[in-house]
């Protein structure tokens, strides 16, 4: 009985890995054809079948990129708005989150539901009315449009609020039994302690406004102020798409992303498997 569950288990653990492997190479595949298509030619990248590893790497795929789009100048554009959203939406969160989890006042609970009901209404949604707003203010082409309207974010406070939750309030007493203020107390006892989700949080904002490209292509029309995933569409022409250099584009785009990835993973999981542990 013993040997047929033993048996039944690693079938089962077998099948799995394989569920697993096949997932990975679904995953996997659109980026090695991404880095494949950067170093080959138009023509080459619309052969079939596909050849995955071309005679010929053409690097000069990658110059002629920064010759034809002002690639550097994209580049800083959406360096600025992603660190200083981030920035500014780790602050905004913090605070926040430490206010739903902490204080005591009237309609908190209240106050707290109606801001999370937002992110169920669809960002589609609110574009046309932020975009009016953006025309009345005058920001339209300017870095205002591109990062005031990005400064607050309902799944950040929640985020946050839950890891502060799981913060034991004995820290807190304690710290204000030796003379330390309410803002004393979050800036040197909470914080440190919430720096998993703190790091976290301020990833997937890094990434979501990297890669952003409906806002940005609403209310940017100036070449010098527009962000790498809006300046990539210049390869998408009317009567066709420069593949080659698009891809060779995309991966320029993407290396930053990658390395911020690997150096932070391990307080991604850290953040993601504490922040929703207490309610």
């Amino acid at each position: 009985m013993q040997f047929g569950a033993s048996a039944s288990s690693r079938w089962i653990k077998g099948l799995s890995y394989l569920l697993l492997i096949a997932g990975l190479w679904v995953m996997v595949l659109p980026f090695v054809w991404m880095v494949s298509s950067s170093f080959k030619t138009l023509e080459q990248v619309n052969e079939f079948p596909i050849r995955w590893i071309p005679a010929q790497l053409h690097f000069e795929n990658y110059i002629e990129v920064f010759r034809i789009i002002p690639m550097a100048r994209f580049m800083v554009n959406t360096v600025f708005v992603s660190v200083l959203v981030t920035v500014v939406t780790l602050m905004v969160c913090a605070l926040a989150a430490y206010a739903f989890a902490r204080l005591e006042f009237k309609g908190r609970d209240t106050l707290f539901f109606c801001y999370l009901a937002t992110m169920m209404v669809p960002g589609q949604v609110t574009i046309i009315p932020t975009f009016i707003m953006m025309k009345y203010f005058g920001w339209i082409d300017t870095y205002y449009a591109l990062t005031i309207p990005l400064f607050f974010s309902a799944f950040g406070v929640f985020m946050m609020r839950q890891f502060f939750m799981t913060i034991p309030k004995e820290l807190e007493e304690a710290a204000i039994i030796d003379g330390c203020s309410r803002v004393r107390t979050f800036w040197s006892i909470v914080l440190p302690l919430a720096k998993p989700a703190f790091v976290t949080l301020g990833i997937f904002t890094f990434l979501n406004e990297w890669n952003s490209f409906l806002w940005p292509l609403i209310v940017i029309n100036k070449v010098d102020l527009q962000t790498l995933q809006v300046g990539l569409r210049t390869f998408q022409g009317e009567f066709g798409t420069q593949w080659h250099l698009l891809m060779a584009g995309t991966v320029i785009a993407e290396l930053p992303i990658l390395a911020l990835y690997i150096l932070a993973q391990k307080y991604i999981i850290a953040g993601i498997a504490t922040s929703g542990i207490k309610g």
